[in-house]
């Protein structure tokens, strides 16, 4: 079976959360899934359960940078280090009889120079056949816009942060 790339972007709430149902899916059904997570501290709560499924595998940064708009260039170069460590790690790991390869907040990451977006087109272009991969976050470049097959936009209409309600555990994270 031909792999294919999705990507979930937008200010909408759900891209994360379509990441993780296509996560248990994929395990559902027998499918080996690494779901890598850029900008969170992977402490979401959606990471307990896939954490409990034998067949997935969570890699993240456990170090908080913070919001990216805070983070001073001391912490910005921690962050790309960070990150781009994590984005090599996961890339390597992908090659080895993974179905499904979720890269969340990925795109976010690369608009903040947190990753090189030329490293991640390569390993799309170059990746193994059969390779699933999801990338997620806000305004998405062109070049992966072209790159992906499925591409799902999550648009805001309303949201409760609009009026000042913050997010709620096991909800938004």
């Amino acid at each position: 079976m031909q792999g294919l790339i999705h990507l979930y972007f937008g200010d909408g709430k759900g891209k994360t959360t379509a990441a993780v149902g296509l996560s248990v899916r994929a395990a559902g059904a027998g499918k080996r899934v690494l779901f890598a997570q850029f900008l969170k501290d992977g402490s979401s709560s959606e990471l307990n359960v896939l954490r409990a499924l034998q067949n997935v595998e969570v890699a993240c940064c456990t170090q908080n940078f913070g919001f990216f708009k805070a983070m001073d260039g001391q912490t910005k170069a921690a962050a790309q280090k960070a990150y781009s460590a994590l984005l090599e790690d996961v890339m390597r790991k992908s090659a080895d009889g993974v179905d499904l390869f979720v890269l969340d907040e990925a795109v976010a990451a690369c608009n903040h120079g947190l990753i090189e977006e030329a490293t991640l087109i390569d390993f799309l272009r170059g990746r193994p056949k059969a390779l699933e991969v999801v990338l997620t976050g806000r305004d998405p470049s062109q070049h992966l816009l072209d790159a992906a097959d499925y591409v799902t936009e999550m648009r805001k209409r309303k949201h409760p942060f609009d009026r000042g309600i913050a997010a709620r555990r096991g909800v938004e994270f």
